[in-house]
């Protein structure tokens, strides 16, 4: 049987609503044995059979229609992974289900997100869940390359610094030292020539030693990974120098095989997150084929404030990212929030700006009407315009951004008549991909120098 056998159903992250999927042809295909007089029946007990994995992904199965026009359909949030199922009929597993990334490449579904991790120097980790393993096993497990490139990038940090052990060497003296071999020395004491010839053993600092040579054997296979035909040829070209340098800066150092590098509290920083990252890269067998997630609102949300710091950069304005503004009431209750925190803040003379990142379908769904939508969208608005009341401006300026294909930008414009209050939502879609970065950032900089010129006159 092929991956794609195994595989219940494939959707994109942010999807509102994936294509209804007919209860009967879910009896023919996967539930063999249930009775298809009770077709929505079997569908509810499918779904609470496998909510616990449902909820870990964040998928929300729908059942629409009755009777033999009943049908099951998916909505998707802001994770990507994969997800083991079982049949309501007889408990046994019956395939996977995945949710991938909505900004994709022709040749790899995760270059684009390789691209921005590196970009943003920043840790975006697989989330596993214990479960029964995937059917589809490796074909769907999070791509290793994405954790290869971060031990390389480590690795590269930690050749250039100096981390130097203790190695026991053996010398032979002509005079007696510290740590004779006496033992050695006894064998050989009968012959005068060699009486003033003392074995002993010599402390010294050297960067020669096991635990280098322990991450050279994870670095082997890590080089191995990165350079496979499964790895995009975009990321192979990019750590081409990366790979020829440490190559080099490791030639005359042995491997030595480990299951496990060990890391000591006396270890530097840099060299404790490279052992546990070579750790992931030892142990990945096992949680390659469980349940796992990544969550890609965490990116975007990261992927904005750097594009706002660059701007921010060229503008001489100042950037508060996650800023709190914390309740100073002494009596609230237990269930009032403590504090609020907009993802940014940008402050230039008289003009605060406050800037929202919300990894959500919108703009992908601008000719939509559904309640869902409108629901999400009108938390969105009040959020930002409750982090917008703290600003100094007659006017409230704020900018909600969402993901989209291209760039993308409007106004909405909220008056209040009696006390001629006004506040400017700015939605601003933002494209997940490197290549399109610097256009963006001319039409925000534009932009804002309107409305800088707006409120400066």
């Amino acid at each position: 049987m092929n991956s794609q056998e195994n595989i219940f159903l494939e959707i994109s992250c942010l999807t509102e609503k994936s294509q209804p999927i007919s209860g009967l042809f879910l009896a023919k295909k996967w539930f063999k044995n249930a009775d298809r007089r009770y077709l929505a029946e079997n569908l509810q007990k499918f779904i609470d059979y496998n909510r616990n994995n449902f909820d870990f992904l964040e998928v929300t199965p729908i059942i629409e229609g009755s009777g033999k026009s009943v049908s099951l359909t998916f909505r998707s949030d802001c994770f990507i992974g994969a997800i083991p199922l079982r049949s309501p009929d007889t408990g046994k597993q019956i395939g996977d289900f995945v949710v991938k990334p909505r900004y994709t490449s022709a040749t790899d579904q995760f270059s684009e997100y390789v691209e921005l991790v590196n970009l943003l120097e920043s840790e975006m980790l697989p989330e596993f869940k214990h479960s029964i393993p995937l059917l589809s096993q490796n074909n769907l497990r999070p791509p290793l390359y994405l954790e290869a490139i971060k031990f390389v990038n480590l690795l590269e940090k930690a050749i250039k610094t100096k981390w130097n052990k203790f190695q026991k060497i053996k010398r032979i003296y002509r005079y007696p030292k510290s740590q004779v071999d006496w033992k050695k020395y006894v064998e050989k004491e009968f012959d005068p020539e060699k009486r003033l010839f003392f074995p002993c053993n010599d402390n010294i600092l050297s960067k020669f030693h096991s635990e280098f040579f322990e991450l050279k054997y994870v670095y082997s296979i890590v080089r191995g990974e990165i350079t496979s035909f499964k790895t995009p040829l975009n990321i192979k070209y990019q750590y081409r120098e990366v790979l020829t340098y440490l190559d080099n800066a490791l030639y005359y150092f042995p491997e030595k095989q480990t299951n496990d590098l060990k890391i000591h509290l006396s270890d530097p920083i840099l060299i404790k997150r490279l052992k546990e990252q070579g750790n992931k890269i030892l142990k990945r067998n096992f949680e390659e084929t469980t349940s796992w997630k990544i969550d890609f609102s965490l990116l975007f949300e990261k992927y904005v404030q750097f594009i706002f710091n660059q701007i921010s950069l060229e503008i001489g304005a100042t950037q508060l990212n996650n800023y709190k503004i914390r309740c100073s009431s002494h009596f609230s209750p237990l269930w009032s929030l403590n504090y609020l925190e907009p993802d940014i803040v940008l402050m230039k003379n008289n003009l605060d700006i406050v800037i929202d990142a919300k990894y959500k379908s919108h703009l992908f769904n601008l000719k939509s009407t559904t309640e869902q939508l409108k629901e999400e969208h009108r938390k969105d608005v009040h959020q930002l315009l409750a982090y917008t009341t703290f600003t100094k401006n007659k006017t409230k300026v704020g900018i909600l951004c969402y993901p989209y294909n291209e760039q993308y930008i409007s106004e909405l414009d909220y008056i209040f008549p009696f006390s001629n209050t006004k506040s400017k939502i700015v939605l601003l879609g933002i494209p997940l991909n490197k290549s399109k970065l610097n256009d963006l950032k001319k039409l925000v900089l534009i932009y804002l120098s309107e409305i800088e010129r707006e409120y400066s006159i």
